[in-house]
């Protein structure tokens, strides 16, 4: 009775309080996303292969000093990073021209997918 009416107090409360830092969340979370965005584009990383291909080597050069700095000033230590010879552009590349050469010879192999099925029918019939 008295605790049954504490918790349904505490619900609507709660649920009360939820309520109006909801409409905050939402805000904060959609100007996370906006400000994410911004400065992707603003880096160029939306924009072509190259620019993005640009982006990256800017970000390579950047990243390793201020992680240093920033480990320095915390007072941690950590192992040195791995050296990373990637090109987005030509695995990008690679990738296009594996999903072509395979839509390219996709209708012969259906010819002879298919012909080879209606053999297959053909012998079950028999």
């Amino acid at each position: 009775s008295c605790a049954v009416g504490a918790a349904r107090a505490a619900w609507r409360c709660w649920r009360r309080c939820c309520a109006s830092h909801s409409s905050e969340r939402f805000v904060i979370k959609g100007s996370l996303a906006g400000a994410a965005v911004y400065v992707a584009y603003d880096q160029g990383l939306l924009g072509s292969g190259a620019e993005g291909a640009e982006a990256l080597k800017k970000a390579q050069a950047a990243l390793p000093p201020a992680v240093k700095e920033w480990t320095s000033y915390m007072g941690w230590e950590l192992p040195p990073a791995p050296s990373l010879d990637f090109s987005p552009s030509d695995s990008w590349n690679k990738g296009v021209h594996t999903v072509m050469s395979a839509l390219s010879v996709a209708p012969s192999r259906a010819c002879e997918y298919t012909s080879e099925g209606w053999k297959y029918v053909k012998d079950l019939v028999k």
